[in-house]
């Protein structure tokens, strides 16, 4: 019987072998296309992107591949347009009136309607893409998805992301470990369902961290500020406080957006190493072995590849993205290759208008 057993796998679970070299035809083309047609192309360029992704990329002994088309995604946006986005601008418009007309209570309650199912919306659209995208990826001819149609996990989303919140923000981790699990934990590829079982615990105290560096920040920030206002009168008088408080609120600013950038990167490297690492499908584990420093590198290279290049440099932000995942994704456990059978899941007819509306990732 044929099978893969992980733990004696030499080489990674997982694999990339795309270049930079070969997308640039697809993602200059890409954009071209997108402009000449004042937007349009972006869903079919969508799908090209993600063949040549999927197609560079390898599990166990097997590339992946994308049968997703462009109509889809551009059905799904038409959708979301009509059933979501007109109505949503018509309540605006409601508001507005019912304020001229002096009833700012009645538009407060619609103001606030308004953004209670933008949030429910987002949920909704969470889970709509992984099942979307799950059911259009093929791998040794199987593919996955979900017959949940997400409608439960928009209220959990809504309810669990208000009760993170409500607590001065301390519930947040467990909001974000809670929703992982239940979203993950609808969807199966093949035969096998994928279980998550992430604990807000491993990752609470690099989130404290970030939830306490604001006021130790500001704290420090003063003091520093106050020091180089001292400093500063005692070299050059008056003038020279003014200086030295000045270079010393500068050095604040620098100080608590990076250093709060660094800490928030941090913690995020850690929520995704307990999220991956606790999601399971059948007998396979996964892992996510990105490091903090790894992220930190991540970012700064988008930053500099778009700056540098005057911002042309964002088409090549989604192959970078999906390397850094491929590459440092692992998988131990054994799959019976024998016993792969096709998902009996209702596949989608369109594609993720809802993610396409709110620019929201998949995973």
């Amino acid at each position: 019987m044929s099978n893969y057993r992980g733990a004696q796998q030499a080489e990674s679970a997982f694999g990339f072998d795309g270049s930079w070299r070969e997308f640039a035809p697809i993602a200059f083309t890409n954009l071209l296309l997108t402009i000449v047609t004042l937007g349009i192309y972006r869903f079919w360029a969508t799908t090209r992107e993600r063949r040549y992704l999927w197609s560079r990329s390898r599990f166990v002994d097997e590339r992946l591949e994308w049968a997703g088309t462009g109509m889809e995604l551009f059905i799904g946006f038409l959708l979301v347009l009509v059933l979501f986005a007109l109505p949503f601008f018509a309540l605006g418009l409601i508001a507005e009136s019912l304020v001229l007309r002096g009833q700012e209570a009645l538009a407060g309650v619609l103001t606030l309607l308004s953004f209670v199912v933008l949030f429910y919306l987002t949920g909704l659209a969470r889970f709509r893409a992984l099942r979307y995208r799950l059911s259009r990826t093929r791998w040794r001819g199987i593919r996955g998805g979900s017959d949940d149609k997400g409608f439960r996990f928009g209220l959990s989303y809504l309810g669990k992301t208000f009760l993170g919140y409500l607590p001065a923000g301390l519930l947040i981790p467990w909001s974000m470990t809670s929703l992982w699990n239940e979203r993950w934990g609808k969807m199966s590829f093949g035969p096998h369902a994928f279980a998550a079982e992430a604990k807000s615990g491993p990752v609470f105290g690099r989130f404290l961290l970030f939830y306490l560096a604001p006021v130790v920040i500001f704290i420090g920030g003063v003091a520093l500020a106050a020091t180089g206002a001292l400093v500063g009168y005692g070299i050059g008088g008056e003038n020279g406080g003014m200086i030295g408080g000045f270079i010393g609120i500068i050095g604040l600013l620098l100080f608590f957006y990076l250093g709060l950038g660094l800490i928030a990167v941090a913690f995020f490297a850690a929520f995704y190493r307990e999220a991956v690492g606790s999601t399971r499908w059948g007998d396979i584990g996964f892992s996510f072995e990105a490091s903090t420093p790894d992220w930190i590198r991540l970012l700064l290279g988008d930053a500099a590849l778009v700056v540098l290049t005057l911002g042309i440099g964002l088409i090549f932000l989604s192959y970078r993205h999906w390397k850094f995942f491929m590459i440092h994704l692992e998988a131990r456990g054994e799959i019976l290759l024998d016993e792969l059978t096709q998902s009996t899941t209702a596949t989608a007819g369109h594609g993720e208008g809802l993610l396409d509306a709110f620019d929201i990732g998949a995973i």
